[in-house]
């Protein structure tokens, strides 16, 4: 069983409407994924756009009062809610274990950098408990609830954490330089988030210290960091927090840009071609067998690895239609 089909099917399907002219390396990256998923999508962030301008009927024939019974309201059907992702894949199961259900998220660029990540730190995996209090509302899941049917009863629906993929572009309008990539998290989590997050507090603690040329006794300011360290779950601070006396109700919001070396575009992985469709996942004990399997699917596929100095080997499988 692999670890993310839903992502190989959206690959070479991909792959073969790239050859067969349907879509080329600068449509619309929406449009890519619904050409190529079918009905295999849980979750589309743009409702709207998905029907209006790429004739793809997320509901497809689902009766609409009973939706509304299960609800999903008629003000939600066809709109673009802004969510994090924009698109959530189905779940299997096998053996009694769901797998499959992954999550994507869509990065457009025009230059050469990828587009900062505003809603959520890239990760490897991510639950749909973890994206309802990233969002503050529990639309995707009761979206994905519905259209995922009697598997979303499972015990683990809710908890089980999913493979976080990215569909990235980089100069997008550039015949020559454009490159599309469907990237693993693991490419830009190099590092547990929880040490990320408590790192990125004592950098702000340090940098106002400097600023305001305060001093603090060595074995306080190993008190204050040790207090931090335990700042680690980014759901929590995503969440809205009750302040004492306080009319409003402040969460942050962490952004995310991406080094140079986590940029699988950038001159550090010149083996990536312009021009080409690649999917980067990172090595394990699935890319064997997967590179048996896409190069009897697409013979004309090129497969190599590449070395990310944070997080080691990762193989590429690359188009170049």
């Amino acid at each position: 069983m692999h670890e993310f089909p839903d992502i190989i099917k959206l690959f070479t399907k991909t792959s073969n409407n790239l050859r067969n002219g349907i879509i080329s390396l600068r449509t619309p990256l929406e449009e890519m994924v619904l050409k190529a998923s079918g009905n295999e999508l849980a979750y589309v962030d743009n409702r709207r756009d998905a029907k209006q301008n790429y004739g793809y009927d997320f509901w497809g024939t689902l009766d609409r009062d009973w939706l509304k019974n299960q609800g999903i309201e008629a003000r939600i059907l066809y709109s673009e809610s802004a969510q994090f992702p924009d698109f959530l894949f189905k779940v299997r199961e096998q053996q009694g274990k769901l797998f499959c259900g992954s999550l994507l998220e869509l990065k457009d660029s025009k230059g050469g950098s990828i587009a900062s990540f505003n809603s959520t730190l890239p990760t490897k995996h991510k639950s749909l408990e973890e994206i309802d209090v990233i969002n503050g509302n529990k639309l995707v899941s009761r979206v994905a609830h519905v259209l995922d049917g009697k598997l979303a009863y499972s015990q683990d629906y809710y908890t089980s954490q999913r493979q976080s993929l990215y569909l990235i572009r980089t100069h997008k309008d550039d015949h020559q330089r454009v490159r599309v990539s469907i990237v693993d998290g693991s490419f830009f989590e190099t590092i547990p988030n929880e040490h990320l997050i408590y790192q990125m507090f004592l950098n702000i603690l340090q940098s106002h210290l400097e600023k305001k040329e305060l001093k603090i006794a060595p074995e306080t300011l190993k008190q204050v960091e040790d207090a931090l360290s335990h700042i680690t779950n980014h759901t929590i601070i995503s969440a809205s927090q009750l302040i004492e006396k306080a009319s409003i109700k402040p969460r942050l919001r962490i952004m995310a840009e991406v080094h140079p070396e986590g940029n699988p575009h950038s001159s550090f992985y010149p083996q990536i071609s312009e021009g080409s469709l690649t999917l980067i996942l990172q090595a394990s004990s699935y890319t064997k067998e997967l590179e048996r399997q896409l190069h009897r699917e697409i013979p004309y596929i090129g497969i190599f690895p590449i070395y990310h100095k944070r997080n080691g080997e990762h193989i590429v499988f690359q188009l170049k239609p």
